[in-house]
């Protein structure tokens, strides 16, 4: 929300907002100058699944790109593409390492992408000469255009490309992200059904659960798990802050993907910027609490997150 909300802003870029629930809301909210439709495949931290179909044939109706962030559900739980989405976007410094150990990014487009982006005025810079690439059209060209024209202009001009290094780490994460996915998916059932049954938490947030408003979405969407990301809700902001510091298994870090376990904050940490109302509108009430639900047998994590609740 700060990105959208502040930070491109000042590049003269406005974000309108929609509930991914009511893809209605899109239409009342697209004009002339609408570049895209970018949500995420599962929200962080407010753990919601979006109406893929519902916001994808508004897009397409409109000619405009949809653009998911699948880093929380990755590949293995969730396949824009074959949603009929046209862009994935994800950061490899959460599931994709697996350790958090490097940061990076990466952004694939489906295939045949061009036949919507050719001739759409929307996308005009994509069907004109580039000056500063001796004149290419990047839809003249065999080749991906959205990709081809972020590696050969922002790239070059902005400098964002990952080392070696990381590159080699993020490809030894994908080896076995299959098999940890899996175990991310059933410890965070686990520990998502122990807490929608303790009585110091308010509301769990996880699309697993049957009670979770998400279910059905997810039971269409995602497959063969719902990852590792949760958040529960506790009485109060003051509360909260106890539960993170007395837990002992699980890291206070605000990153998440890590096959370690990982519980945040977030209003007091990676929200804090936002006021009360902020916090509110975009999911964050101030006594939830999020969990990057790690590898680590999962009854001991039920352990520590029971002698946080009750100590």
């Amino acid at each position: 929300m700060t990105l959208t909300g502040h930070t491109i802003k000042r590049f003269g870029i406005e974000a309108r907002y929609f509930d991914v629930h009511k893809p209605q809301e899109l239409e009342a909210l697209i004009d002339e100058k609408t570049k895209l439709i970018l949500f995420e495949s599962i929200t962080n931290p407010s753990i919601d699944v979006p109406d893929f179909e519902g916001i994808v044939k508004i897009a397409d109706a409109h000619g405009i790109l949809t653009v998911v962030d699948n880093t929380v559900a990755t590949p293995i739980h969730c396949k824009p593409f074959a949603l009929g989405c046209d862009i994935s976007v994800h950061s490899t410094s959460k599931y994709t390492t697996g350790q958090g150990l490097a940061i990076g990014g990466v952004i694939v487009e489906r295939e045949n992408l061009v036949e919507k982006i050719r001739g759409n005025p929307r996308y005009y810079h994509f069907n004109e000469p580039d000056a500063s690439y001796h004149g290419l059209v990047y839809t003249d060209v065999p080749l991906p255009p959205f990709t081809l024209r972020t590696r050969l202009a922002l790239l070059r001009d902005l400098g964002a490309a990952p080392s070696p290094f990381n590159s080699w780490l993020f490809i030894q994460g994908l080896e076995h992200l299959p098999l940890r996915m899996k175990q991310h998916s059933q410890n965070a059932q686990a520990v998502a059904e122990f807490l929608e049954a303790h009585p110091k938490v308010k509301k769990v947030n996880y699309p697993g659960l049957k009670s979770d408003v998400n279910y059905s979405y997810a039971q269409k969407y995602i497959k063969g798990g719902c990852s590792g990301l949760l958040s529960f809700e506790v009485e109060s902001y003051e509360e909260a802050l106890k539960i993170v510091d007395k837990t002992e298994l699980f890291s206070l870090v605000v990153n998440i993907g890590d096959s370690k376990s990982i519980i945040t904050h977030p209003a007091s940490t990676t929200h804090q910027q936002l006021s009360h109302e902020e916090l509110l509108a975009a999911g964050v009430p101030e006594g939830l609490i999020r969990l990057s639900v790690g590898l680590e047998d999962s009854e001991d994590l039920i352990d520590d997150l029971k002698q946080a609740l009750e100590g």
